[in-house]
């Protein structure tokens, strides 16, 4: 069972195979050139996609053709190289370039999943029973894409994650002059004000004690995001105990998040004549 459809693997993998460095099939410094052929990158990069998002074990994703060990190794190397941060930022420029992110409406809001086996970025959970969980304050545009995010343990509250997740505004460029950004209640604090004020930031806050939908406005695109991020079963039930893996993965979720809107949104957009009647 294929992890992603073909219309959304394809672009991916031509533009992730295009980071990788050059390698040689056989390692040259070998006396002989006579060892096991290096295993594809493709073959461990579709299995990539099925441990994002299917959630399996290392173990049970191996098979014939490469081993788990061989899986791990060569995700490292990748994100030494940081091949899944300039992938997700590729992305998010040909979105801006193509469609177009709405900057001028951002969202933020905190999400907390399953950290069974704990590691860096996972607490005591205050919503399963003090379980090792682990939270992430994700940002989106106004359509929710996702722009970035901070990974910390599930006992951090939302509210002092909002810097450090606005300061990924600045890999962004040059922003709108007028920039709203929305909160739930979870951030209504004069120290929240306070803060948007000092970066120039209009904020739209729910306010404690009164009913939601009355004032939901547009934090819905960013509880959306959370939602399609949380379907692929490695970030919803996370055994990673590295931060560094963990945001390799986040980031490869957030590139299939923006690839799928991107293909979605420009096939109405940017139709051609020999299209397909049916949007992917």
């Amino acid at each position: 069972m294929p992890a992603l459809p073909s219309w959304l693997t394809e672009p991916l993998w031509d533009q992730f195979a295009v980071l990788l460095p050059e390698r040689s099939e056989y390692h040259p410094d070998h006396p002989l050139g006579c060892h096991r052929r290096r295993i594809s990158d493709r073959i461990i990069f579709d299995k990539m996609l099925q441990l994002l998002r299917f959630g399996c074990s290392y173990e049970a994703i191996a098979d014939t053709t490469c081993s788990a060990t061989t899986i791990r190794s060569r995700r490292d190397e990748w994100i030494r190289q940081g091949v899944f941060a300039r992938l997700k930022q590729i992305a998010l420029d040909a979105y801006d370039r193509i469609v177009g992110l709405v900057l001028d409406q951002i969202a933020v809001d905190g999400s907390i999943t399953k950290a069974p086996g704990g590691g860096e970025v996972a607490g005591r959970s205050p919503v399963d029973r003090g379980k090792q969980g682990l939270k992430h304050s994700g940002m989106t545009d106004g359509y929710g894409i996702p722009l970035g995010r901070v990974l910390t343990g599930a006992n951090r509250h939302d509210s002092p994650l909002l810097a450090p997740t606005l300061d990924r505004l600045n890999d962004l460029g040059p922003l709108p002059d007028n920039v709203t950004v929305h909160l739930d209640a979870g951030y209504d604090s004069d120290k929240t004000r306070t803060l948007l004020n000092e970066r120039g930031l209009h904020g739209r806050i729910a306010h404690k004690g009164e009913k939601a939908p009355i004032q939901a406005s547009q934090r819905w695109h960013v509880e959306r995001t959370h939602a399609l991020q949380n379907a692929f079963h490695r970030l919803a039930r996370c055994y990673e105990r590295r931060a560094t893996v963990v945001d390799a993965f986040f980031d490869l979720t957030d590139t299939i998040i923006t690839v799928r809107s991107l293909i979605r949104r420009a096939w109405i957009t940017h139709c051609w004549d020999e299209c397909p009647n049916r949007r992917p």
